[in-house]
């Protein structure tokens, strides 16, 4: 496993300057918006193989997402790239100062198995756009998928600009020894402290796209039907496996009973009475992650040779119940009741930061004191998941639910160097900045306020 050959290949095809030029960029951006379109059944039957997705879910949320990505890019590229003037101090005029997004060199993007293609190509845009050369790593636990997206880059992109590298756990350690410019990582919060120890010792700059418990929290004036039908949506799509999923649901007291009823009544809508049979309900991605969450929930309707697991609404469940212990990811819901708002914040201060909040009232106050009073990456009021949508909204953790942005200028950014620029001029050269000093302490400081805009 020498990857060393394959990223200097990348780093002499990024040191000749090709990739920096807009036209550059923006041609392969349309290279790979044609070869998704062009290819987009294979890629669905590949998801469909991996993890039983519904062609309707998958392409909305998995290439869908990734041609509006393109489409953004192509629109707003031409304006990311351009300098941005800013502002001198009157010590340094007379002069000019810019900011010039660079890209930051060799990439080594590594994608996750919930959603194989989205959560690969999407970091992918954004590299693309910023004028990177790219490693993709696919997860192994998606073999479809990652054999398509392999042939997919190797048929429509050099190998000198983009690859790809099929391969296990080892495949990507033994990447992770290798120097890259950047490291863009989504999956668990263990395996990102393993990615980020291993980037230190290059000094490589690294974003984690993690997860976390996401709590969805219920006041007592939210409307039952739909709160039930948005979080039973955000909840089951792909089976529960998604990171920004609600993982848990804190109602009010009085409203448990009925909101449970809702939830079930929200299930039955979207999958029927059996959603094992169900065209529209997705199955767990390997016997692995289906044993690790029979254990975590202890008794739910399943199939373990169908790796099937039924959407799963918990009611009797307590703080030190294992379920509660650590990210589900899979079609459970814990739902707890909750006597006071006051109760939920001092709980959620003792977990750590997740993802995201969900926060179902119309009581602005109550909304307000909720994102004032929790640490999250991002807040959604009134429904789920559709926070990571739009190109315009950063997406990205904090603390072990991640670090750093991705999305629309966000992800252009991650990939992107501010490189500062002062363009001085050799005349006006004020002697008073060069010893000895020419005023004394007293008026020097007085100066400063004036020369450096204190």
């Amino acid at each position: 496993m020498d990857f060393a050959p394959l990223i200097l290949r990348q780093r002499k095809h990024f040191n000749t300057g090709a990739n920096r030029s807009l036209a550059f960029r923006q041609e392969q951006l349309c290279r790979l918006q044609s070869v998704i379109k062009a290819h987009d059944s294979e890629i669905l039957d590949a998801l469909r193989a991996d993890l039983r997705k519904p062609a309707q879910e998958a392409y909305t949320s998995e290439i869908g997402l990734v041609l509006s990505d393109i489409r953004y890019a192509l629109k707003c590229l031409p304006a990311w790239m351009k300098r941005q003037s800013r502002r001198l101090p009157w010590i340094a005029w007379p002069g000019t100062g810019c900011v010039l997004s660079e890209p930051l060199g060799v990439a080594l993007i590594i994608g996750p198995w919930n959603y194989p293609f989205q959560l690969l190509f999407s970091p992918l845009v954004s590299a693309l756009a910023a004028g990177n050369c790219v490693v993709l790593k696919p997860s192994e636990f998606a073999p479809h998928t990652a054999g398509v997206i392999s042939k997919l880059i190797a048929d429509t992109f050099p190998a000198n600009h983009i690859t790809v590298v099929e391969g296990d756990r080892q495949t990507a350690e033994a990447m992770l020894l290798e120097k890259f410019d950047t490291i863009f990582f989504t999956g668990s919060t263990s395996v990102g402290k393993a990615v980020m120890s291993s980037a230190a010792r290059h000094l490589t700059p690294v974003t984690l796209e993690l997860g976390g418990k996401c709590p969805a929290i219920v006041s007592a004036d939210a409307p039952l039907e739909v709160t039930a039908r948005r979080i039973a949506w955000g909840k089951f799509m792909n089976a529960g496996q998604t990171c920004i999923a609600p993982d848990f649901v804190l109602v009010d007291r009085q409203r448990f009973a009925s909101l449970v009823e809702a939830l079930r009544g929200a299930v039955g809508e979207f999958y029927g009475d059996n959603p094992q049979i169900s065209p529209n309900y997705g199955r767990i991605v390997n016997r692995s992650h289906f044993d690790r969450l029979i254990h975590c929930a202890g008794t739910c309707k399943s199939d373990a040779e169908d790796l099937y697991i039924a959407p799963t609404i918990l009611t009797d469940v307590s703080w030190a119940d294992p379920v509660m212990q650590e990210e589900i990811f899979g079609p459970i819901l814990p739902v707890i009741p909750f006597d006071s708002m006051d109760e939920v914040l001092a709980l959620l201060h003792d977990r750590p930061a997740p993802l995201a909040v969900y926060i179902f009232t119309n009581d602005r106050a109550v909304q307000e004191r909720i994102v004032a009073d929790t640490r999250s990456g991002g807040v959604c009021i009134n429904d789920t998941v559709v926070q990571m949508v739009g190109q315009d909204l950063p997406f990205g953790g904090v603390g072990e639910s991640g670090m750093g942005k991705c999305r629309g200028k966000a992800g252009f950014d991650c990939f992107s160097h501010e490189r500062t620029i002062v363009r001085r001029f050799p005349f006006f050269d004020f002697r008073f900045r060069y010893p000895p000093p020419k005023l004394s302490l007293e008026k020097l400081k007085g100066a400063c306020r004036f020369l450096l805009g204190s």
